[in-house]
């Protein structure tokens, strides 16, 4: 896990720059139909030099601590191409991306860049769910012959069900902030209510289910 303190600055970060909105009384609606009293897009991050490199550093210190045999970057698409590729210059190692889905037309890549035979990969993402579009990126790595040997992330709601995925293939992930940390600044900078912080709680344990 990265340092307590690393975790509460990304978590006020994130919330200073309405990267992650905390909304219980109005519930946003995810691709997924899941009902969420919360809704993060850290690309937000990216337009905020001093926050971008914060970020830029962490991530960057947490591959090299937890994944020192990495020989290559691979951002998942699309939010976690730009952080991906900050890594990978601050790394001074190859970069590549991976689309969700091969492209329709011309070379029909689902993999962008040069990916070597055995090569081993860091996946990096902005953020993590359930786990599965990561997971997805991590097999169209392996099915190209990449070894995946980690993943790294923003930030991670926590899911019980992420934790299962990633042991099932195999994928040990380290992950800058989490929802925990992130409710604990949100109370303390007074975000949210302490009433709201049982309604968000309730949520991370039940997601598909919340709301309805």
């Amino acid at each position: 896990m990265p340092h307590t303190e690393t975790a509460a600055q990304i978590a006020a970060y994130l919330l200073e720059t309405q990267a992650v909105r905390l909304r219980p009384e109005q519930p946003f609606q995810w691709s997924s139909g899941w009902n969420s009293p919360i809704y993060c897009d850290n690309r937000v991050t990216l337009s905020y030099p001093h926050i971008r490199t914060y970020i830029k550093n962490a991530l960057t210190q947490a591959v090299k601590d937890q994944f020192p045999g990495v020989q290559a970057i691979a951002g998942v698409a699309t939010a976690g191409i730009a952080q991906g590729a900050l890594v990978a210059d601050l790394l001074d190692l190859p970069y590549l991306y991976v689309r969700p889905e091969p492209k329709s037309h011309g070379m029909g890549n689902q993999i962008e860049g040069k990916l070597e035979p055995g090569q081993r990969v860091v996946l990096v993402e902005d953020l993590i769910s359930t786990g599965g579009s990561s997971l997805k990126a991590a097999r169209a790595v392996q099915a190209a012959g990449g070894e995946v040997i980690g993943m790294a992330a923003i930030f991670t709601y926590g899911f019980g069900k992420a934790d299962e995925n990633f042991a099932a293939a195999g994928i040990p992930t380290v992950c800058l902030s989490h929802y925990n940390a992130l409710l604990e600044i949100a109370a303390q900078q007074g975000y949210i209510s302490s009433e709201a912080i049982s309604t968000l709680a309730q949520w991370r344990q039940q997601p598909e289910t919340w709301g309805k």
